[in-house]
């Protein structure tokens, strides 16, 4: 299997999408002026104790206060305390961490109230979004995460991921890193150190402990409260410090700066596969040219269709995403009742292991499978849907089927659900249902054209249309392209976009600003 990942950067948001075998199976779209912050760390301050909860409420600058639950204070969070109070009392030296004081781990079962009071100063990492009304969740274990390893200070001991399966390699790992790791720090060796050298895993936690001494040294300089101290990489480089892996065939971006940040991404991590990154500079929309806005056209609606006529429904709730399988005008397949259920729930389990990554679906999925009456059916579409799920990096929990033929899956959820309507609104009615004729489209794209280069004084810029009026309008030496550009501007370019509706138009600047001519600005 190869993997692809395009990186489409716009102005106003980056829109990330990886394909496996070409086909789309994550996409991520993120404004440019929107954070994501998981895994940001921020010395902040507590603002109320519920003991009812066993939790309390902290400020970290967000506009919901955050949740921290004494569960996930973690084990050392009282050395990690006792240390982040030494620090703040001392602002003319920082106190080295090997000389840190040890104190008792944390009590399994206890109360937040005895350890933590209102006004309280501490360290905290966020663990999941504000989803809805709620705001971030936190934990009071720090870690900082690598490509082969993961940092944790005070946690003092070495573990090593259970994928690794050989004794030899676990053995050699743990001792090597136990002998090269600062004192007052653990470490959790990743699936992909496996193999690696001694220098590697070296260099990388020297960047981690660094990282740790910049928070560490944020927080000792911190003159009121709350304050961010460690930011997460960009979207970007986390979806590439995460699933980067050998099997990857191309990262191709459209933006130098962005393709500029991968780069040195992956000269870090693998500077052997740096030649990987490839700045894109066609005229055709990234997403078009690599077939993938198609595939969002098809795959993110509410009705997903997949081979032989059948398909899916997705609904989201408040509570939990309800997916329903049916098996259409299914045509194809075998005159048996229960094998042709048992054939379309089989694809239907492809489709849907797809969508759950498609769409980062968490919290609770019920999948209402077409009934089949044979018990050995029921069983190895469990297995199958469970065999599909392990390459999904969330962690989930797949049920078997109950007797009403439904499958319950719960998967994690640290951010909310992406909604991504694939249905467009009329760009020439604009919801009133009735349209200019047709046949006047090209005279509107010319007054357009008259209007920028003549009046706003623009003369480089490119028009975006749909593939088939773009068809129309470049049509033989003669056409309706080359007239303008006599005519107008030498500096246009027409460009097709599947994103765009049959009578839809985009003028865009070449700094990749949009210039908005639309007839509803205009009439306005």
């Amino acid at each position: 299997m190869t993997s692809e990942l395009i990186i489409d950067a716009q102005p106003k948001e980056v829109t990330i999408a990886l394909l496996e075998d070409q086909r789309l199976v994550e996409f991520q779209k993120e404004g440019q002026d929107t954070k994501y912050s998981v895994g940001n760390i921020y010395a902040g301050k507590v603002k109320k104790i519920m003991p009812a909860l066993n939790a309390c409420f902290v400020d970290v600058g967000h506009e919901r206060e955050a949740f921290l639950h004494y569960q996930d204070l973690g084990s050392h969070f009282l050395a990690l305390e006792k240390y982040v109070k030494q620090v703040a009392s001392d602002r003319s030296k920082l106190a080295p961490m090997s000389k840190a004081g040890s104190h008792p781990e944390l009590e399994k079962e206890g109360s937040i109230q005895h350890i933590l009071e209102v006004g309280q100063e501490v360290m905290v990492q966020i663990t999941k979004e504000p989803i809805n009304t709620k705001g971030p969740r936190l934990t009071g274990e720090i870690s900082f995460a690598g490509r082969f390893l993961v940092l944790i200070p005070f946690a003092e001991k070495v573990n090593v991921s259970s994928k690794i399966k050989s004794k030899e390699e676990r053995t050699r790992l743990k001792q090597l890193i136990q002998s090269i790791k600062p004192r007052n720090f653990g470490v959790i060796v990743r699936t992909v150190a496996e193999g690696k050298r001694a220098a590697e895993l070296n260099n990388e936690l020297s960047v981690l402990v660094e990282t740790w001494n910049d928070c560490i040294g944020k927080v000792q300089k911190a003159t009121s409260l709350p304050v961010l101290v460690h930011e997460e990489t960009g979207r970007t480089v986390s979806i590439l410090r995460d699933l980067f892996n050998p099997s990857y065939e191309s990262i191709h971006v459209n933006d130098e700066e962005v393709f500029k940040e991968v780069k040195k991404y992956v000269s870090l991590i693998a500077p052997e596969r740096e030649s990987i990154v490839k700045l894109y500079k066609g005229n055709v929309p990234i997403f078009d040219n690599f077939s993938v806005t198609k595939q969002i056209k098809s795959g993110l609606g509410r009705t997903v269709s997949y081979k032989h006529g059948a398909y899916l429904i997705i609904e989201h709730t408040e509570a939990l995403h309800v997916v329903d399988v049916n098996s259409g005008n299914r045509n194809r397949g075998v005159d048996n009742q229960e094998e042709n259920a048992f054939e379309v729930n089989m694809g239907a389990a492809d489709e849907l292991a797809r969508q759950l990554r498609l769409r980062d679906m968490g919290g609770i999925i019920v999948v209402d499978f077409i009934d089949m009456d044979s018990a050995e059916h029921r069983q190895k579409l469990y297995e199958h849907m469970t065999q599909l799920m392990k390459s999904d990096r969330a962690k989930h929990n797949i049920l078997p089927l109950s007797k009403f033929g439904l499958m319950q899956i719960t998967r994690q959820r640290v951010r909310p659900a992406m909604d991504v309507h694939v249905e467009e609104t009329c760009p020439t009615c604009f919801g009133k249902g009735t349209i200019k004729s047709s046949v006047l489209f090209t005279d509107t794209l010319e007054s357009k054209i008259d209007y920028l280069v003549n009046n706003l004084g623009t003369k480089n810029f490119k028009l975006y249309v749909n593939p088939y009026v773009e068809a129309f309008i470049s049509k033989g030496f003669f056409s309706l392209y080359m007239k303008w550009k006599f005519k107008y501007s030498f500096g246009m370019t027409i460009i097709p976009s599947q994103e765009l509706g049959f009578l839809q138009y985009k003028f865009v600047d070449l700094k990749g600003n949009e210039i908005n001519l639309t007839e509803e600005i205009e009439t306005k």
